[in-house]
């Protein structure tokens, strides 16, 4: 389960070495394995993809020959016995200092899990995988084996003398490791959208950040508080601002268009990506290309 598949990127093999709630709706699953002796990344917000077994399955269930071609073959195999693929945004990365054992850890959005608010039916399958998660659960990770990678997407200019964050509880985990990365200093202004107060959480950053939680409340679909905010927001002068915005499609595109549009910001100095569309799967977004 290990063979490259295209540089640089390869397979993992990992086990669940601990889980820990963070709050009403987001887990932090830890992962290790010899094979994360491998894996490298700069942080920021790196993307990877996960993938899970079903329910009943020991571990996930994809081809025998992780080559070039493994696609297709995952793609053919029967849609419930091939494992659940979804791609989630790296935490942190811990290593000795020798390489020889690492761990990882991944947070997950737990939508409409019981115990968030009390709706289980609309859990996907991922988030019931990491509600039930335990040490020793067996996935497959999709990562990168070169630190600086094309699934980092967070890379401001040198000139930026102004970063603007935006993100839902889907790219809470990529903001949070944006702002660990920033420079001491670095004049930045955060606007992060969550469900719940308890999943409003302390981050750690030695940049000039001021960050605004929005909290969107359990059952609210898709308010628009933080874009009538923004509108009103006023922004510390600059002249060279860079705008990272992630999280629901469809609110990312407004808000790129607030900030190209009403702001002014140069559209090559905006980074936009849309984690998840409302009311689609990551197989029906993958279909719609």
């Amino acid at each position: 389960m290990t063979t490259a598949v295209a540089a640089p990127f390869r397979f993992f093999s990992l086990q669940v070495s601990a889980v820990r709630r963070l709050g009403p709706s987001l887990a932090r699953i830890t992962f290790a394995g010899p094979d994360l002796r491998d894996f490298r990344s700069d942080g920021r917000d790196q993307s990877l993809s996960l993938f899970l077994p079903h329910p009943g399955q020991s571990e996930p269930v994809v081809p025998v020959e992780l080559g070039d071609g493994w696609w297709q073959g995952w793609r053919e195999l029967p849609d419930d016995v091939r494992a659940v693929m979804r791609s989630y945004t790296l935490r942190a990365l811990r290593a000795d200092a020798g390489g020889d054992t690492a761990e990882i850890d991944v947070d997950f959005v737990l939508h409409g899990v019981a115990g968030e608010d009390g709706a289980s039916a609309a859990a996907g399958p991922a988030s019931r995988w990491a509600a039930r998660a335990a040490a020793g659960d067996r996935v497959l990770l999709l990562g990168p084996a070169i630190a600086d990678n094309r699934a980092i997407r967070f890379r401001p200019p040198e000139d930026t003398d102004l970063v603007l964050i935006w993100a839902d509880e889907t790219a809470l985990p990529a903001a949070a490791a944006v702002l660990e990365a920033l420079p001491a200093g670095t004049r930045a202004r955060v606007w992060l959208e969550v469900p719940h107060p308890g999943d409003v959480q302390d981050l750690a950053t030695g940049a000039d950040a001021e960050i605004t939680w929005c909290v969107r409340g359990a059952h609210d679909q898709g308010s628009p508080m933080t874009l009538d905010e923004l509108r009103t927001a006023g922004l510390p002068p600059a002249e060279r601002p860079y705008v990272w915005i992630a999280g629901e499609a469809d609110r990312v595109k407004r808000l790129r268009r607030h900030f190209v549009g009403e702001r002014g910001i140069d559209r090559r100095r905006v980074t936009f990506v849309g984690y998840w569309r409302r009311g689609l799967t990551e197989e029906q977004l993958h279909q719609q290309g």
